[in-house]
């Protein structure tokens, strides 16, 4: 599968051959005094073990993951899917739902960020 789809924003950064793929956004934006580049959203396509062990995650599941990273270890969405085709349309769509305004990333964080919040909005939801 290909990411064809991907709405306006959104760039596949890598695709392994194994099926894993990493997509991120705006990264034209991001990596400036506004938008810290740690805080690129990045969503994760991968079928390796979500178990907190280090190195766990080398290791290939049965379940492909969806994630969307605000940060490093902030988590807005995710979801688990039985096969990499429907985990591939399935990162269409949380980027779908990202730049759409769609998913409430405030809600991720335990402590607020408003100041990047409000930078954040100028690029997400087509405002």
């Amino acid at each position: 599968m290909s990411f064809e789809a991907l709405p306006d924003g959104w760039r596949v950064w890598n695709e392994e051959p194994s099926g894993r793929a990493i997509l991120v956004y705006r990264p034209d934006v991001f990596g400036g005094d506004d938008l810290p580049s740690e805080c690129l959203p990045t969503i994760y396509l991968t079928n390796g073990a979500r178990n907190a062990r280090p190195g766990s995650g080398q290791y290939a599941t049965e379940e492909w993951h969806v994630v969307l990273f605000l940060e490093p270890e902030i988590e807005a969405v995710s979801e688990t899917y039985e096969s990499r085709e429907a985990g591939a349309a399935a990162a269409v769509d949380v980027a779908e739902r990202f730049a759409a305004g769609d998913v409430d990333y405030r809600a991720a964080y335990q402590v607020p960020r408003e100041e990047y919040f409000e930078r954040l909005d100028e690029h997400v939801g087509g405002e």
